[in-house]
């Protein structure tokens, strides 16, 4: 039972009050609760929050470099007077909604560590972060008694070339009686711009920085060397010779909290050691220089192999599904992976349905199932591909299968697109409890850098492995990918089979559409919202620009009008 009295501001939402509590004490909700808001609470639920938690709960340690927090505090030093003593809390999260910087006071609200929901569940900025727009959560909109009578706004904080959710930036005041917008949203969004203007600025001194440190060190044409700092990476021609994929991501991972000159530890058989030098700005280290010298100068060292592509990945999005996804496939039950064309169900399907044999059905060539599932044996995973492409009989006899052995090894791969009739819809609720969407990877493009080694062929025996320029991995990071992970592979795959050159692939071998990619530019709050809704859309569509055009109720000529508009 709620604890927190109500304030006179929280009678603009007394049917949400009431609904809160009979949620609570498990009796049934009145009519007119909006649903997002009923299925937060029933995520808190699920992650098992308590709602009357009075402190949240320790976060993870957090590092003193983060780049965020050094480009947000001299802003938000500057801006915590217009506050208001007593009156707003503002609060900056990292990209794990990790609390790194709080000022002001709202009574109620209390000491916050983090704001993820799985930790104190419905609030602002996990709501912010999973829609990349600003979000507003007022009162019994929470799932925790001490913020009922609490309103707060937040609105992301945008890497300045990659486009990534770098953190959140928060205000909390008492519950506002007249409900959205928040009247401190502009200000929110301001304070927001302002950070992201500083780190567009440093983003630019760093990448000096690094590339001076590196030119220092790459002087003669013999010297291995490479400089990184996780984003950018200048490789040698020498060093290309040495490097593998593996003593890369080793180097990598070294960029990342390197403080003292010393030798990287290298995987095992790496043929080279690697002493490495952290580049400093302002006295904070953002990446290494790494000299390298073979230890064998006549053999050069072979490649390990690679992780499965299914599984490459480091971002917040991809391990929270895939995460979820081996949890599910634990048990003997149906499974079902929905995403975009391209995102790699499939791949993630086989992956996770074991080593032994896996009968495979593809709705695109047997709508009907005409010759899988009389042959399919119990014992034995099944994996349906395209269950969008079933025809009626197929989803009818795939229902009556479930309905026969509803813990069926099944894994059902989907793409939404088209609405589904009433027998596929039906198909989809049944598996709606145990389903997993991938994210496209225009929202996980802090990964490509790792996917880019393991979509690569394995070079031949005594050429060095495929490479790519910072001007080449930029354009990657900021072309859309219509067609995700596959059109990636394509890439990667052409340009491994059929350049004619040597040193690190470049900008101008990219495809015309890659390589002209979107020019940076940052987006007026408008923009943003409106880009974001263009992007859902195409990812409710499957990517199909006319479908998605229609459900936004313009045409299709305005939707690649406005498209082009964000890249120029």
């Amino acid at each position: 039972m709620t604890t927190t009295d109500p304030s006179p501001a929280a009678t603009a939402r007394p049917s949400l009050r009431v609904a809160r509590e009979r949620f609570l004490s498990g009796c049934p909700l009145p009519q007119g609760v909006p649903e997002e808001v009923v299925a937060a609470w029933r995520r808190a639920r699920f992650y098992g929050v308590p709602h009357d938690l009075e402190e949240s709960p320790a976060g993870p340690p957090i590092s003193r470099e983060s780049t965020l927090l050094g480009a947000a505090r001299p802003v938000l030093d500057r801006i915590v007077p217009a506050l208001g003593v007593g009156r707003s809390l503002l609060l900056l999260t990292d990209e794990r909604l990790r609390v790194v910087w709080s000022a002001g006071n709202v009574p109620g609200f209390g000491a916050c560590t983090v704001l993820s929901e799985q930790e104190v569940g419905h609030n602002s900025a996990a709501l912010a972060l999973r829609t990349r727009s600003r979000a507003e959560v007022h009162g019994p909109e929470h799932f925790l008694d001490r913020w009922q009578d609490v309103s707060a706004v937040s609105v992301p904080v945008l890497g300045p070339e990659s486009g990534q959710v770098l953190g959140t930036l928060t205000v909390a005041s008492r519950l506002c009686a007249a409900g959205p917008p928040h009247p401190q949203a502009a200000f929110a969004e301001a304070t927001a711009a302002a950070v992201e203007t500083e780190l567009r600025a440093r983003a630019g001194r760093g990448e000096r920085v690094l590339l001076d440190a590196y030119v220092r060190a790459a002087q003669g044409p013999d010297r291995a060397v490479a400089a990184l700092d996780g984003r950018n990476r200048l490789v040698s021609d020498a060093a290309q010779r040495l490097l593998t994929p593996e003593v890369l991501g080793a180097l990598e991972r070294t960029a990342a909290g390197a403080r003292e000159t010393g030798f990287a530890e290298l995987p095992e058989g790496a043929g080279c050691t690697a002493r490495i030098t952290p580049v400093r700005l302002d006295g904070r280290a953002i990446g290494i220089v790494a000299t390298l010298e073979a230890l064998d100068a006549s053999a050069l060292p072979v490649p390990a192999p690679s992780p499965p592509v299914a599984l490459t990945g480091s971002s917040v999005p991809w391990r929270h599904a895939v995460g979820r996804a081996v949890e599910l496939a634990r048990s003997r039950e149906p499974l079902l992976l929905t995403g975009e064309r391209g995102t790699g169900k499939s791949a993630l399907a086989r992956e996770l349905s074991g080593t032994g044999p896996v009968q495979v059905a593809d709705a695109a060539q047997d709508a009907g199932l005409d010759d899988a599932l009389p042959a399919w044996q119990p014992d034995r995973p099944l994996l349906l591909r395209h269950a969008e492409r079933l025809a009626q009989p197929g989803v009818a006899a795939l229902n009556s299968l479930l309905d026969r052995h509803p813990d069926a090894r099944l894994l059902v791969t989907y793409t939404p697109g088209a609405p589904a009739g009433p027998c596929l819809q039906r198909l989809l609720d049944k598996l709606s409890a145990r389903s997993v969407t991938l994210p496209p990877l225009r929202e996980r493009t802090d990964d490509i850098r790792d996917l880019l080694p393991a979509l690569t062929p394995r070079p031949a025996p005594g050429q060095p492995p495929l490479t790519w320029t910072l001007d080449a991995l930029r354009a990657l990071e900021l072309y859309p990918w219509p067609g995700n992970v596959t059109e990636l592979a394509h890439v990667v795959r052409a340009l491994a089979e059929h350049r004619r050159v040597s040193g690190p692939v470049r900008r101008a071998e990219l495809p015309d559409a890659v390589r002209e990619g979107p020019a940076a530019r940052p987006l007026s709050p408008m923009e943003r919202a409106e880009r974001a809704a263009i992007l859902e859309a195409l990812r409710r569509h499957g990517g199909n620009k006319a479908r998605a055009a229609a459900a936004l109720g313009i045409g299709r000529a305005t939707l690649y009008r406005k498209l082009r508009g964000y890249r120029h």
